[in-house]
């Protein structure tokens, strides 16, 4: 289990001061990760043994970044649509959704598995703020039910890419030959994800 602390950093950026809470967590991974979530919340990882130095060197280092995709973030959140149902309608549309989706996914699943290949164990819907989906070492394939709200080729890519790191636990070259020979036009896929996942909302 990771050590985890919350903190403040401050960067200087284009004349400009930010001061932005972050969650810090040390564990026993290699490398160190800065990651913003759409809601905002901006979180590092790094190595047990990192030193305070050299966390201060790695917000610094990649302060352009943070500060950039902090604003995009805060951009996206203003943008997003206002609904007019009330928790119950929102609560019984969603139900309906993660229903359809546990209909949709097996079936999609399947039917790309004939190109795949690989074996899985099982499926399951989750409801995730981050990930669109997951394939784990047993082999159990999660997707998100967002995905249901957005263009019939989204979630086909989600449910390519996910069955590819049934033979590639990785993002390696040979992972992404393997996605392009299924679903040549992923990268169409994953920008769209990338300029519109944030309005996948109800």
């Amino acid at each position: 289990m990771g050590k985890t602390i919350e903190d403040t950093m401050r960067i200087q950026y284009q004349s400009k001061l930010y001061e932005l809470p972050y969650t810090l967590i040390r564990s026993s991974r290699k490398s160190c990760a800065i990651s913003i979530d759409p809601d905002g919340r901006i979180t590092v990882r790094v190595p047990t043994r990192t030193s305070d130095k050299d966390i201060r060197h790695l917000l610094i280092e990649k302060r352009h970044w943070i500060i950039t995709k902090y604003l995009e973030v805060q951009r996206q959140q203003q943008n997003r649509p206002i609904s007019n149902l009330t928790d119950i309608q929102r609560a019984a549309l969603k139900r309906r959704y993660i229903d359809a989706a546990k209909d949709y996914f097996p079936k999609r699943v399947a039917y790309f598995n004939e190109f795949t290949g690989g074996s899985y164990n099982r499926i399951t819907i989750r409801d995730q703020k981050t990930r669109w989906g997951s394939c784990s070492a047993k082999g159990t394939l999660s997707f998100n039910w967002r995905l249901m709200l957005a263009p019939p080729s989204i979630p086909d890519y989600v449910i390519v890419h996910e069955l590819c790191h049934l033979t590639y636990m990785n993002h390696s070259a040979a992972f992404w030959q393997k996605v392009e020979s299924v679903y040549p036009d992923y990268r169409t896929a994953r920008k769209w994800l990338k300029d519109h996942g944030h309005e996948l909302i109800i």
